[in-house]
């Protein structure tokens, strides 16, 4: 059985999703990439891709370490079987780099539970989701999960509110001196881009159809069985279960507001649905659904790809 392969933590998983991610990653820059401009473009491109796969194993150190998923690897087949659903997804080298640090920052917050060194994580947190502003503006919408996060571990202490600002001027202080020091203006460095737009056209084309439909229906399906299962998850780890779903909440609204619709801002969605359906398959008790649930997910980047590759041969 299908599932039986990655229920349990194996080295093999990782090679395994290394793979996926080899795939996806080829699969766009062969699509969109005419030809190679120089020898830094490839050295780029290739440590774009280990910023794309070391996400994919921070990923799997958040569920583990945080008690979000059980001792398996579901969550990080699925997060590589939606790059390759939406290869797409790794198109932009920013989004990737932004998409990173979101990760570091989720990571930082999560562990905030501990209420050791909270003014550190804190302020580590706001740095981190800076940076990734720096990459992709939109990804500024992740500086929602820091007030969640107070709300629900240090809503009595002002200096933690005021703390995260504090990170988040520091890297704009830093940006501003960087901006002057290269490029002789304020703000060149910082890219600001405050459009927002509503076109979906990218979206008309059979592998974002097919692609985007599976993913929502599935995420949907999972999400609302997700929701159900916070009574039953103890009151001291239920706060971090909500943090992934506001997490899942802001990436989003990342995707109906940014003005480029291109598939790669839907990366920052795979980590906290990758996460979501985990723990929707953990608990479905018929096995005969959950080979056919996960099979549907195994199976369809593939078929897409082939049947891809064979329309433009």
């Amino acid at each position: 059985m299908i599932t039986s392969i990655f229920s349990k933590s194996k080295p093999i998983n990782f090679l395994i999703v290394f793979v996926f991610t080899s795939l996806a990653f080829m699969t766009v820059k062969f699509r969109y990439i005419d030809q190679i401009e120089s020898n830094a473009f490839v050295v780029k491109q290739i440590i774009t891709f280990f910023f794309a796969y070391f996400s994919i194993l921070l990923l799997n150190f958040i569920a583990s370490k945080n008690d979000l998923t059980q001792k398996n690897n579901f969550e990080i087949v699925l997060y590589g079987l939606f790059l390759l659903l939406l290869p797409e997804s790794l198109m932009s080298s920013k989004v990737i780099w932004a998409n990173f640090f979101i990760l570091l920052a989720l990571r930082r917050l999560i562990s905030v539970r501990s209420k050791k060194h909270v003014k550190t994580k804190l302020f580590d947190a706001a740095m981190l989701i800076s940076i990734s502003a720096l990459f992709y503006f939109w990804s500024l919408l992740f500086f929602g999960l820091i007030p969640v996060v107070l709300l629900f571990y240090s809503s009595n202490n002002l200096k933690h509110w005021l703390i995260p600002l504090l990170g988040f001027v520091t890297i704009v202080i830093l940006s501003m001196s960087t901006s002057i020091i290269f490029y002789g203006s304020l703000w060149e460095f910082l890219e600001i881009d405050f459009r927002i737009g509503f076109d979906f056209n990218h979206y008309d084309s059979m592998q974002f159809l097919v692609g985007l439909t599976l993913l929502c229906s599935f995420g949907v399906w999972s999400t609302f069985y997700y929701l159900q299962s916070f009574k039953k998850k103890l009151r001291v780890v239920r706060p971090t279960f909500k943090i992934v779903f506001t997490a899942l909440i802001l990436a989003f609204l990342i995707v109906v507001i940014t003005p480029n619709k291109n598939g790669s801002e839907w990366l920052f969605i795979f980590a906290p649905l990758a996460i979501i359906i985990t723990n929707y398959i953990e608990i479905i008790k018929e096995n005969w659904f959950k080979e056919v649930f996960f099979s549907l997910l195994f199976l369809t980047p593939f078929v897409l790809l082939v049947v891809q590759f064979f329309s433009k041969s």
